[in-house]
């Protein structure tokens, strides 16, 4: 597309004609899940009507139709990531099975007692639940970079944990609690000066911001389709190749082995050795229109569009005095606006701009450690993306006043 028009795209988006309680929708949970374009929806649709059959092992058209499509995604997925080879990329459920996958085939095959993983304390529970699993049952040590109170993470303190030498350093390119911006590649640097294995939890990253495998330097790096337009049910894990070919197989059936007997079993080629069972191939087909819609669109475009957007959402919590969590600094932000309403529990805010149609996160974002370290028990979570626009912030500046209104809040003034 020539030129960003955020008007354009949104017609694009049939779940954007919706009433909710009488009000046009602003759908501002878009960290949690995005909306999907009508091109993602009719391409899944044109799939079960034409094509729908099991894939890899079928001689029969629709067999070998429904394999090249889905694996056709795998292939313009690697062009998107800048993966080497589509073979390093790997379907998964979703982020979490990525993550889990990294912790079970890579961790449990070469980190043992002792062994130190450093992550931080902005973590998604999906990169840090995995790890404590691992860490009872092997005995390995684990350890955090601290946040601080802006938000952000000091490098020299990154500096100092890593001259503990951690076997494996995990952590999130983008806070989704708090849109912390964090320097991916300056991390990745340092890590892998360190001798550490390095994986990137990008699920915050990959919607918004280009990723190219090369240039990062990264061992593992995993995203969802269903936070990039597409459908739900797909994770990816990247995975250097010579670690996927060092690493075992995290589950065990059909399509991940080369030979069965009774006795023993030898491994399919990648990345099928980490794909048991029937992957969700519909969904994968469908995820390759959401990868052609935001190459059109641009990603830098997007993550440009959001920000401003956010920017003019943090201007109208600011002049009514509403406590901001996350980077005063704006090159460090995204497009996530995490607040506070003083004297007002995060739910009930929710509910109150439910009222009016906007549809916020509410709760600690799975980022219970990081709510604790802020001192909050949750926050109130707007995030945009390239549908929102000009009406969407019209319609939080009035939810927000009906917030403030209803409860007969007087908030400070005041940024976190």
């Amino acid at each position: 597309m020539s030129a960003f028009n955020a008007a354009k795209l949104r017609a694009d988006f049939p779940i954007m004609k919706r009433l909710v309680r009488g009000k046009p929708l602003a759908y501002l949970d878009n960290a949690a899940t995005t909306q999907k374009p009508r091109q993602v929806i009719q391409s899944l649709v044109d799939f079960y009507e034409k094509h729908n059959a099991n894939v890899h092992r079928g001689v029969h058209t629709l067999s070998e139709e429904s394999t090249g499509m889905a694996e056709a995604t795998r292939t313009k997925l690697a062009v998107f990531v800048g993966a080497p080879k589509p073979e390093t990329l790997i379907f998964t459920r979703n982020a979490t099975e990525s993550i889990n996958l990294v912790a079970h085939a890579w961790g449990r095959k070469f980190l043992k007692a002792g062994d130190m993983v450093l992550s931080t304390e902005m973590e998604h529970h999906s990169n840090l639940v995995p790890w404590q699993l691992l860490a009872a049952e092997r005995g390995i040590k684990l350890k955090f970079v601290p946040v601080e109170p802006d938000g952000t993470l000091d490098l020299a303190k990154v500096k100092a944990l890593l001259a503990e030498s951690p076997k494996l350093f995990t952590f999130t390119a983008l806070s989704n609690a708090i849109g912390t911006v964090n320097p991916v590649a300056e991390l990745i640097k340092l890590g892998r000066a360190a001798g550490a294995t390095i994986h990137v939890d990008a699920c915050q990253w990959a919607p918004h911001r280009p990723i190219d495998l090369k240039t990062w330097g990264a061992d593992f790096v995993s995203f969802s389709a269903h936070k990039m337009l597409g459908p739900t049910g797909v994770g990816v894990l990247w995975g250097r190749e010579e670690l996927l070919a060092a690493m075992d197989p995290f589950l065990g059936g059909g399509d991940m082995i080369s030979r069965v007997t009774l006795e023993k079993s030898s491994w399919n080629e990648l990345p099928y050795k980490f794909e048991a069972g029937t992957p969700n191939f519909a969904d994968q087909v469908a995820f390759g229109p959401a990868l052609d819609y935001l190459t059109s669109v641009g990603l830098e475009n997007i993550s440009a569009h959001e920000h401003a957007l956010a920017a003019k959402a943090r201007a109208i919590l600011e002049a009514e005095g509403i406590t901001i969590l996350g980077p005063q600094d704006s090159a460090k932000r995204s497009g996530v606006v995490s607040f506070n309403v003083p004297g007002v529990h995060p739910h009930d805010v929710g509910t109150t701009f439910d009222l009016e149609g906007v549809a916020v996160r509410v709760g600690h974002h799975c980022c219970q450690p990081l709510m604790n370290k802020l001192q909050c028990g949750g926050t109130v979570r707007a995030s945009f993306y390239l549908y929102n626009d000009e009406s969407d912030l019209e319609s939080f500046a009035r939810a927000l006043k009906r917030t403030l209104e209803f409860f007969k809040v007087k908030p400070k003034a005041g940024v976190l």
